[in-house]
């Protein structure tokens, strides 16, 4: 199921969700703070050297970012 979901880099993840709107507030060990300035929300992004598809499909969750839109954006 999560296979469709891509395995990032932390970094391609953080443009693409820049381009929606998310901006990074705080950055502590190896997780950064970023916040939705359209909703105010904040997510937790790990700063490791690939992301998990899981983990990359709940920040796209909790974000409410199509995986569609999402790909579109890298």
């Amino acid at each position: 199921m999560s296979s469709k979901y891509p395995i990032l880099s932390p970094n391609q993840i953080i443009t693409a969700l820049s381009k929606v709107g998310f901006e990074k507030i705080s950055q502590k060990g190896s997780h950064a703070k970023y916040k939705n300035l359209k909703t105010q929300r904040i997510y937790i992004i790990p700063m490791h050297k690939e992301i998990a598809r899981g983990t990359l499909k709940s920040i796209l969750e909790q974000a409410d970012v199509e995986l569609e839109t999402f790909l579109n954006l890298l």
